[in-house]
């Protein structure tokens, strides 16, 4: 008799502990890298994420919200990315009238990122948002999950051109169970650490295909000031800017548009001359300062600069 009531005894426990998994399943438009655990030493790329719009009914704009904190946790997490904070952008798009919660067009995105000195703008949309109850009951067990399913999409705009240099897909699936052994349990309503987690799990995997179609075009930085022969560029050691760095900066001048499909491919650009990183400046880590090492031009803020080759 002792046996059966050992038995049952751990029967119940283990029914009624809940329990959760997650299942990543991303779909992807570029080829995902290995993952390389080692940290990362390059220049950091300056970006910045629009809060997303939240296309499903459910949950208001609190969807939307919550997939672009998520994103902008996930790549200040990899040591790849200076990403701008949320407030100062939404207090640019207020100052300029540009439309918020995700509904962003490239034109706006270009404005935007070149008055915060971004190289891209992500922005998203939550498309696809459901929770579904499964489970089975038994003569002296049930055993109940819940399933939330989310999909999202993001584009990423190159704010020198306008193009959208990435469109990507993820979806994410959550469950979260739990048993009861003759009325006894876990028994509740609903789960709301499922949504965060549905949402990580379609979102974490944009970090590298955002990185990797980033690192296709040259690192640049801008310059914010000059004087005599140093420049002030936008970029320190926050951005891994390490001292003795060698730049070549240029002048950007006219946008050179595909004649058949007038978009943006480039800008005339005037070389200004060589320098080097000589010290940081400033305490916000995103400041510092570079001697000419050879000057053809003097340079003027909003001039940019790239790794030299």
């Amino acid at each position: 008799m002792r046996k059966y009531i050992s038995f049952f005894m751990v029967f119940i426990i283990v029914s009624c502990a809940p329990s959760k998994s997650i299942k990543m399943d991303n779909t992807t438009t570029v080829k995902e890298t290995e993952k390389v655990e080692a940290k990362y030493t390059g220049p950091k790329r300056r970006i910045g994420v629009v809060e997303f719009e939240n296309k499903t009914a459910y949950g208001q704009n609190r969807l939307g919200q919550a997939a672009s904190d998520i994103l902008i946790t996930e790549l200040v997490k990899s040591g790849k990315f200076i990403v701008v904070e949320r407030d100062k952008i939404n207090k640019i798009m207020e100052e300029q009238k540009f439309q918020q919660s995700g509904i962003v067009d490239t034109q706006t995105a270009v404005k935007l990122g070149q008055i915060l000195g971004l190289e891209a703008i992500v922005v998203g949309a939550v498309t696809e948002f459901g929770v579904k109850k499964e489970g089975s009951d038994y003569l002296l067990a049930q055993s109940k999950q819940q399933v939330a399913e989310v999909s999202v999409d993001i584009r990423v705009i190159d704010v020198q051109t306008g193009q959208i240099i990435l469109a990507d897909s993820g979806k994410g699936i959550t469950k979260s169970k739990k048993a009861s052994f003759l009325g006894m349990g876990t028994k509740g309503g609903y789960d709301e650490t499922l949504e965060g987690e549905a949402l990580r799990a379609a979102i974490v995997k944009f970090v590298d295909n955002i990185s990797n179609q980033l690192n296709k075009k040259p690192w640049s930085a801008t310059i914010a000031d000059s004087y005599n022969d140093e420049i002030y560029i936008n970029a320190g050691s926050n951005s891994n800017i390490n001292i003795g760095l060698k730049l070549s900066c240029y002048k950007q001048g006219k946008e050179i548009r595909d004649p058949k499909s007038n978009l943006v491919i480039g800008y005339r650009e005037e070389y200004l001359g060589d320098f080097e990183v000589v010290r940081y400046c400033g305490d916000s880590g995103d400041c510092s300062i570079a001697k000419a090492i050879k000057m053809e031009q003097t340079p003027k803020a909003g001039d940019i600069c790239r790794l030299k080759q």
